[in-house]
């Protein structure tokens, strides 16, 4: 089932966050850029090391503004409707660079992340894959606005996990991406071109924008 038609489809901007070019998790986006093209949505896929950006430094910031690598991401993320992040696990957590990446795009206003929605996928060697990363990554994520979409997707041995043409080498494991991204993308349109869901409570509270933000949801 296409999510959109060709005109007005939904924008999602699908992100690598790894360094290495032909890491894991750069497979893993783009496998999920061809899902989300083949449901019938508009992909942008990004990979980390197009966004150069020093360590976060207030005092840098202060004297140099935000850096340039930065700005693009948040011009991305801000041109999407939502957003897929393919991140690996660094020691049970989230890369350095990644959360380095959040930290920058947060400092920008309007602040992006705001409303979005996101889908969290991961790819790792290990045997219980990158799971313990995501569930780490969805905090800054959520902090920030973000409606982070419950079912996350982690690859474990990922490395003997994809065929020679980009799939899943497991075929339950790939019709489960599958349905997760076309569920995905269901829930974009349906708050995005039918507006059916609240604006919800969220804890930033460095978002200076005019936007109103609702009160907590009590059900």
């Amino acid at each position: 089932m296409a999510v959109a038609g060709e005109d007005g489809a939904v924008r999602v901007l699908v992100f690598g966050a790894a360094m290495r070019g032909d890491s894991l998790n750069a497979r893993l986006a783009g496998l999920v850029t061809r899902l989300v093209r083949g449901a019938g949505a508009a992909a942008d896929l990004a990979h980390m090391r197009e966004f150069a950006m020093p360590v976060y430094d207030g005092d840098a910031e202060a004297a140099e503004g935000i850096p340039a690598g930065a700005l693009a991401l948040s011009e991305r993320i801000a041109a999407c409707d939502a957003f897929v992040i393919s991140s690996p696990e660094y020691n049970a957590s989230v890369p350095g660079v990644l959360k380095n990446a959040i930290d920058w795009v947060s400092r920008v206003q309007p602040q992006p992340f705001k409303d979005k929605h996101a889908l969290l996928v991961s790819a790792s060697p290990s045997l219980v894959g990158g799971n313990r990363g995501l569930w780490a990554l969805r905090v800054p994520l959520e902090h920030l606005g973000t409606r982070v979409y419950p079912d996350m997707f982690s690859l474990a041995r990922a490395h003997e996990g994809f065929t020679d043409t980009g799939d899943l080498s497991d075929p339950g494991l790939h019709t489960r991406l599958e349905e997760s991204v076309a569920s995905f993308l269901r829930l974009v349109e349906a708050d995005t071109r039918y507006v059916c869901l609240r604006r919800r409570w969220y804890e930033f509270l460095g978002d200076c924008t005019d936007a109103p933000v609702t009160q907590r949801q009590q059900d």
